[in-house]
């Protein structure tokens, strides 16, 4: 560097060094005393607020600033008053409170307290922000107060109830075979919370005017469009079904449940289909299950298979239904399945480990209902039930149903009920016994065992199609016809089988090892229908003159086919097409000639 520029940068520092030293020392002293000044103003403050209110503080608008707290609960004692009611008022209706009816009682040592206890937590730098704050924010604060809140809230329902008017929802209903929709009307509601709090807050603050009760419109009626819209969207439900299954369980919704769950202006109502979910939750949930096991005489006496714990899949349930239900509303078709999405707990023990016999699950099941039945043929149906529930077939052993039945007859406990016998409908011991053998049938075809013997009834009976199709019937009469099949499953097979005589269902289990088949049953085809002949009047001289009976109902004859078609690992095992001839049946009545009486 040259030495003429370190000439001048020597000068520059002797000469403004000792300028910015001087600067400084000033700057110094006057921050020194404008802290002292800060802190004197600061403890001056403080002293002069020594066991007394600090300033800008008031209680329910009462100033009580610089005052004790018994000074300042002397003020408040002369200001406050228990009010004598409390006034309520909707357009022309008044209601009135009383304070004993809520219990209201008020703490004007404890107001008094609170206010002065404000900026003196014992947290220094907390409490000198809330000091400075007073100086440019007042505060007010409530009075103490002490009430009933539950008796509050029970008054301010009942005087809800007398001012709302609940609105009527839109709906759409079914009006021979039609949709008709209700729109909806309005209605009012009172705001319950709200006006609770403003009776508390009027009551803290010491305010004794009346209060308007806060109400609000409720309208969800629709206009003519979003009607005609809902319309379309209900008669893309009209007659049909929806139906929700887990295992053997189903839950049904009709037309008419479907449009419960149709929002009203698009979409799905959330609150319906939570009410969907509980119904699917007391339909298949469940406690896991330990098995039971006694067997006794040849005969299992007592069975409960290990069962799974079900838990309906809460947020699975509502998503998926709601993606199937748009799926059904834009289909065809009549009805739909929907699985139930659920969560499993397995059992502690399973049904293996309480016997050796190779009965470990469930392979097929089998329903029918019986409504509408004679008492004797219920007492028969469960009679029969009871004496085939529990029973062991071998491997490799043919199931006889007639055998396993044993004798029909009074003399074992049957009743009187109507069989068919020698081309008639008569009342004879055991009908009903193929109600038995129909569901037996039936839970075999589920099962995919091989169906050996089998035969239809002579003419379709109603009680074998009620929810079911016609030709998934077999009948038995000792010795023959019988319904026959062979265990060709490695290991035992046990028969269960319950008669719910209060509801008239019946349903056969069977359970064994499951070697992988697959079993399936087409769709049955009905054909060669033919009408029943003309009614058949007799002649009966053990009626009275004028007395008419009918002892045979008409049925129409048809020829009714299916295939029963059962696969393991890919490969066919059984193939069978099972035929049903039913003849054309004719209704048949007495005619009384007999003496009339």
């Amino acid at each position: 560097m040259p030495e003429i520029w370190q000439d001048i940068l020597f000068t520059m520092k002797i000469t403004f060094i000792p300028i910015v030293k001087k600067y400084l020392l000033k700057i110094t002293i006057w921050v020194m005393l404008l802290l002292l000044l800060v802190l004197a103003a600061a403890f001056a403050y403080v002293a002069a607020y020594s066991g007394k209110v600090y300033p800008n503080l008031s209680v329910a608008g009462i100033q009580i600033s610089g005052k004790t707290p018994d000074e300042a609960f002397s003020i408040l004692s002369n200001r406050v008053t228990t009010p004598a009611e409390i006034t309520l008022n909707y357009q022309d209706q008044i209601f009135k409170i009383k304070p004993s009816d809520i219990e209201l009682t008020y703490d004007l040592h404890k107001s008094a307290q609170n206010v002065y206890e404000f900026t003196r937590t014992a947290n220094i730098y907390y409490d000198f922000g809330n000091r400075i704050r007073l100086l440019l924010y007042p505060r007010n604060f409530d009075l103490s107060i002490s009430l009933n809140k539950d008796m509050l809230k029970k008054i301010v329902s009942i005087i809800s109830g007398q001012i709302s008017i609940d609105p009527v929802n839109p709906s759409v209903s079914k009006i021979d075979n039609g949709i008709v929709v209700n729109k909806g009307s309005a209605g009012k509601e009172v705001d319950q919370e709200k006006l609770i709090s403003q009776i508390i807050d009027n009551l803290s603050q010491n305010i004794v005017s009346e209060i308007t009760v806060p109400v609000e419109e409720v309208d969800k009626t629709l206009n003519d469009n979003e009607a005609a819209d809902y319309a379309a969207r209900a008669e893309k439900f009209l007659g049909k079904n929806f139906i929700l299954k887990f295992e053997y369980d189903t839950l049904v919704l009709q037309d008419t449940d479907i449009f419960k769950l149709l929002y009203p202006k698009g979409g799905y109502d959330d609150a319906k289909i939570e009410d969907t979910y509980n119904k699917a939750v007391k339909t298949f949930e469940r406690e896991p299950q330990n098995p039971k096991f006694v067997f006794e005489n040849g005969k299992v006496t007592e069975f409960e298979p290990a069962l799974d714990g079900i838990k309906v899949d809460y947020d699975k349930f509502k998503s998926l239904l709601v993606v199937k239900l748009v799926e059904f509303e834009n289909s065809e078709d009549k009805s739909t399945d929907f699985n139930v999405p659920v969560i499993k707990t397995p059992p502690e023990v399973t049904t293996e480990k309480v016997n050796n016999l190779g009965i470990k699950e469930l392979i097929g099941r089998g329903t029918s209902t019986y409504y509408h039945s004679i008492p004797g043929r219920v007492h028969n149906i469960s009679l029969a039930t009871s004496r085939i529930n529990g029973t062991l077939v071998k491997p490799g052993e043919t199931f006889s149903f007639n055998a396993a039945l044993g004798d029909v007859s009074a003399f074992t406990g049957y009743q009187q009920a109507y069989i068919i016998s020698n081309g008639k409908t008569i009342l004879g011991d055991g009908g009903g016994v193929c109600q038995v053998s129909t569901t037996l049938f039936r839970a075999l075809l589920n099962s995919g065992l091989p169906i050996t013997e089998r035969q239809a009834h002579a003419y379709r009976v109603s009680y074998y199609e009620q929810g079911s199709p016609p030709g998934l019937d077999a009948t038995v009469y000792s010795p023959s016809p019988d319904l026959k099949f062979v265990n060709d499953t490695p290991g035992y097979i046990l028969i269960e089988a319950e008669a719910d005589t209060k509801n008239y269902s019946l349903v056969f289990e069977i359970y064994g090892t499951s070697d992988g088949r697959i079993a399936s049953i087409t769709k049955p085809i009905v054909t060669n229908v033919t009408a029943p002949p003309p009614d058949l009047y007799q002649d009966d001289p053990t009626l009275p003159s004028g007395t008419i009976k009918q002892v045979e109902y008409k049925a129409w004859g048809a020829k009714v086919t299916f295939n029963y078609k059962v696969t393991r690992d890919g490969q066919e095992i059984i193939n069978k097409t099972f035929l049903s001839n039913y003849k054309a049946w004719q209704a048949v009545y007495l005619r009384g000639t007999g003496p009339a009486q």
